[in-house]
């Protein structure tokens, strides 16, 4: 239990809706309320509009949680309502804001109401960022960064790329790096056997796992380019797409046929509810994350929790938290480097080495470590008073 108990706010994605941030948030809340802390959560009504969201839907299909205290209340896109949800929860003074900041959209309405809070004088806004400068640049994504990076009082950076990344808008504000724990509610472990055979797939057949939203700078090309490679055809591997399309299929399913791979590549392209993602994973052999561009992933983490070997490229944070050698491979990006790694790693027998090292890695990306950097950061912010 914490010695000095806390009243915080968490902002962001929570349920009702679905996705990777919902689930982080949610587990933040679940571990600060172990940790003694009273925990309300300030969720959108609104998020995305819809001609924005690249997915089916952004709205979850779970029941609502009922341990956590769950505001459903912030519009992204209705200033009216940022003054309004500011000046709530500047009288609710809170002694911690803590925000997920992933896109320069969601910047106005969150720098917006952490003005307001910190108005009080005595609640201490920080940020948690996944990416400070987006995969997917637009016009005018960086006034709408520094908008948000001139609002808090300080950041979490989830690797180092961002911790450089923030330190790029001088804002003078204090950040601490400290990596995305390990994401432990996806339910329990699987036999391979019994998870291939609750998904469908062939018990004989190995299987590469490339999971999550499907996004161009991800480089599912790369990996069926990789699967094309002559040395990789004669081998009983498959690789397994779990995820939905956050960008227009097409051109994967022209690459399928080109390549002439439809028998080698198994495609899940719906959303896959938190109850199933651990089926994928244990199912599969090794996790295949080919990124073009990264800073940080949450599929390592879901990796590191079911024991699963990684493939990753050297960009960005992966190679921070995929030690070579001892939990997977870090390759160059390109289908060659991500192909040499895929035989190397079956031909070298290196499955179980690696998920003995994810095993003794773990111990780094606990919950309660991350917890602390945010505690420590906090009583910096409260003894250097501006």
């Amino acid at each position: 239990m914490a010695a000095n108990p806390q009243n915080i706010v968490i902002l962001g994605t929570t349920h009702p809706f679905r996705g990777g941030l919902a689930t982080f948030n949610e587990r933040l809340a679940r571990q600060l309320i172990s940790e003694g802390h009273r925990v309300t959560i300030y969720t959108f009504s609104l998020q995305y509009p819809n001609f924005l969201f690249p997915g089916k839907t952004q709205m979850s299909d779970d029941p609502t949680p009922t341990d956590l205290d769950i505001q459903v209340k912030v519009n992204s896109v209705n200033p009216l309502n940022w003054w309004k949800i500011g000046k709530e929860l500047r009288k609710l003074a809170p002694d911690l804001l803590l925000m997920k900041f992933w896109i320069p959209f969601i910047g106005p309405s969150l720098g917006t109401i952490a003005r307001q809070v910190r108005k009080n004088g005595k609640t201490k806004a920080i940020a948690i960022v996944d990416n400070m400068i987006p995969h997917e640049k637009r016009p005018g994504d960086l006034p709408l960064i520094r908008y948000f990076a001139h609002s808090v009082d300080g950041f979490i950076a989830m690797s180092h790329s961002v911790e450089k990344d923030i330190a790029s808008f001088n804002t003078g504000k204090p950040v601490r790096f400290a990596v995305h724990p390990v994401y432990d509610n996806f339910g329990k472990h699987y036999d391979k056997t019994e998870a291939k055979q609750l998904l469908g797939l062939d018990p004989d057949t190995h299987y590469l796992l490339f999971f999550g939203f499907i996004r161009d700078y991800k480089g599912l090309d790369i990996a069926l380019e990789a699967m094309a490679d002559p040395r990789l055809r004669d081998m009983n591997v498959k690789l397994l797409v779990a995820g939905e399309f956050y960008s227009d299929p097409k051109p994967t399913h022209d690459l399928i046929a080109k390549l002439d791979i439809a028998d080698r590549v198994v495609l899940r392209t719906d959303f896959i509810p938190n109850d199933q993602v651990g089926k994928y994973f244990c199912a599969s052999d090794v996790v295949v994350q080919p990124y073009k561009t990264a800073t940080q992933s949450g599929v390592t983490q879901v990796a590191y929790h079911f024991d699963r070997p990684m493939i990753v490229t050297n960009v960005g944070g992966l190679a921070e938290i995929v030690p070579h050698g001892k939990v997977g491979f870090v390759t160059q990006v390109s289908p060659e480097a991500i192909a040499d790694a895929i035989l190397e790693f079956y031909q070298g027998g290196h499955e179980a080495a690696f998920a003995a090292g994810v095993a003794e890695e773990r111990a780094k990306y606990q919950w309660d470590r991350f917890t602390g950097t945010i505690t420590e950061l906090q009583a910096y912010l409260t003894n250097n008073r501006p």
